[in-house]
């Protein structure tokens, strides 16, 4: 999806949230979705600057393919720099799997454990993920103490997330917060809180994904930055909330949550949107969703869903709009969501089907009947249902009190060495 030329992306400042794979995995997804040659090519220079001296010299390679010289010579791979540095990664690994054998020979557990993380670490940096998962799961078996174990799971969650696992990322979450005095240590449990919501994000749970990222507070800072962003999270938790979430709940989770406003400091545009939906100024708020579309095309863990969540944001704020009223006018209310009226009784008459207004359209008077249901009426019903079933209760009571006092219930009877203990009416004649 192409930037637009009034909401240009800002590809450096973007780039600057993240580290190591965060940062190259957004790059290169923006350069392979974006539309725009300029984008593009920035995105590939950022990301090949970022992989230059590293080990994952297979990337690189290919970033430097994809730029096909037109950054110059200095964005040309060297064939003989990239095999020098393939033959280091190779000594060190080798290096760090003598090292482990040696613990093993020894069975000295806690050096086993490091060693198995290090030599995760080293195949994480390669770009070798399958390897970096199985190194870091097989860590779990030498862990000695909570500390090992959480730091275990996040090196799991984190590889987890690239490989697009989400099962292994909700369990390693559940078992890292499953661990004693986690919630103590407020850097491991706000990771550990967006993982989740990045879990539920996958699965299109927008509610669970939404409270998860809106208990999340400014602490995260650039703490996890390989895997997600302070913007993200306030990008996340607002356009989730705005889809799944009625008044009352937004009001709950993002207008009286103190801690989560200060990460919506973050990102002043996702802020204004959240309290212009608030405030009722849709037009606004809708606005500012259309206009910042195209970026959030861009996102690596959100284009998937964008379609989704603003169609959502637009029928829910169809609803608050039109739930206080006995009947609005079309035309009145088609300029406050930027559309015209045929286009608004549209979208009215599939939530009415939807069953998510109760209402009727005057199609010849373009009108919004509200049908509002007789609460006086449906009282009494209630109160004479549960008189007619206080009423079967006593008779049934009084039956068996009955029974009770004539002695006509059948006692319980030993029977193959085990007690029957249901009472029964005898039979009479």
């Amino acid at each position: 999806m192409q930037a637009s030329a009034d909401q240009p992306l800002d590809l450096e400042g973007y780039a600057a949230n993240y580290s190591s794979h965060g940062k190259t995995n957004r790059l290169t997804f923006i350069a392979s979705k974006s539309n725009n040659a300029s984008l593009q090519l920035d995105a590939l220079r950022l990301a090949a600057d970022e992989l230059q001296n590293s080990y994952d010299t297979t990337r690189y390679g290919e970033i430097c393919r994809q730029i096909g010289g037109r950054l110059g010579p200095l964005y040309v791979a060297d064939s003989t720099k990239l095999a020098k540095k393939q033959l280091e990664a190779e000594q060190k690994h080798q290096a760090l799997d003598n090292e482990l054998l040696g613990y093993k020979n020894n069975l000295i557990k806690n050096s086993i454990r490091i060693c198995q993380t290090s030599m995760g670490d080293h195949a994480y940096n390669r770009g070798n993920l399958q390897d970096a998962f199985k190194c870091y799961v097989r860590s779990r078996d030498y862990c000695s103490t909570a500390k090992d174990i959480t730091q275990m799971c996040l090196n799991v969650i984190k590889v987890a997330i690239e490989l697009n696992n989400y099962g292994h990322v909700q369990n390693y979450v559940t078992k890292a917060e499953s661990t004693p005095d986690v919630q103590k240590d407020n850097t491991i449990s706000t990771k550990l809180k967006c993982a989740s919501g990045l879990a539920a994000l996958k699965d299109k749970k927008y509610k669970q994904a939404a409270r998860r990222f809106t208990e999340v507070s400014a602490e995260l800072g650039s703490t996890y930055s390989e895997v997600i962003s302070l913007q993200d999270v306030a990008l996340y938790g607002s356009l989730c909330s705005l889809a799944s979430c009625d008044r009352q709940e937004l009001k709950r989770t993002i207008i009286d949550n103190f801690r989560y406003r200060e990460v919506l400091n973050a990102s002043p545009e996702i802020r204004d949107m959240v309290y212009d939906f608030y405030n009722s100024k849709y037009a606004a708020c809708l606005s500012t969703l259309d206009r910042l579309k195209p970026l959030f095309l861009l996102d690596l863990h959100l284009h998937q869903h964008v379609s989704s969540l603003c169609t959502q944001v637009r029928n829910r704020a169809l609803i608050q709009y039109s739930t206080p009223f006995t009947s609005v006018n079309l035309a009145t209310m088609a300029p406050a969501f930027i559309t015209d009226v045929r286009g608004l009784e549209n979208e009215l008459a599939k939530l009415i089907q939807d069953n998510q207004i109760q209402a009727r359209i005057d199609s010849n008077a373009k009108i919004l009947h509200a049908r509002h249901t007789n609460v006086r009426s449906q009282t009494f019903k209630a109160a004479l249902q549960a008189g007619d079933d206080y009423l079967q209760e006593t008779h049934r009571l009084l039956l068996r009190a009955s029974l009770m006092r004539h002695d006509l219930l059948q006692r319980a009877q030993q029977k193959g060495g085990r007690m029957q203990h249901q009472e029964q009416p005898m039979r009479i004649g």
